[in-house]
């Protein structure tokens, strides 16, 4: 009496790995295209996180009864985005502070001179500054500012 094996052969098997390296040739660029998409998408939602805590915190400072525009929202002390006006005794603009980083898909802080800005590093860098208590890109006509903003 003849035993059959039940087992793949060779064949099947290179044909399967085959068929698995072209799968993975495939998959393998478009899942950077999302990770780069999903930075850009974390960075939009900061931006508008940003920009409506400032509208907020002015608002509060106005029923205070303070006129006083914001000058920062956090800097060398507290992080990128830690307390308005870089002073701990003022509130925090998001519910955490980020720390400075200059890689890829991060924020970073920067003073040149009296500016301070928030560079946004990623496929280019995206600058942003507070101005006249408005979160703004420095170059409203970038590719990168119309990418994070619009």
């Amino acid at each position: 009496m003849i035993k059959s094996r039940k087992a793949f052969t060779m064949i099947e098997l290179v044909f399967v790995i085959v068929v698995i390296g072209i799968l993975a040739a495939v998959a393998v660029p478009r899942f950077a295209a999302t990770r780069d998409d999903a930075e850009i998408t974390k960075a939009r939602v900061t931006v508008a996180s940003v920009r409506n805590a400032l509208a907020m915190e002015r608002q509060k400072r106005i029923l205070r009864g303070d006129f006083n525009k914001i000058i920062a929202v956090g800097g060398t002390n507290t992080g990128v985005f830690g307390n308005f006006d870089d002073n701990a005794s003022q509130p925090m603009v998001l519910e955490y502070a980020i720390s400075s980083s200059s890689q890829k898909g991060k924020w970073e802080y920067k003073k040149v001179g009296s500016e301070k800005q928030y560079i946004f590093h990623g496929l280019s860098d995206v600058i942003f500054l507070v101005n006249n208590g408005k979160f703004v890109c420095k170059s409203p006509s970038s590719d990168g500012c119309k990418q994070l903003t619009n």
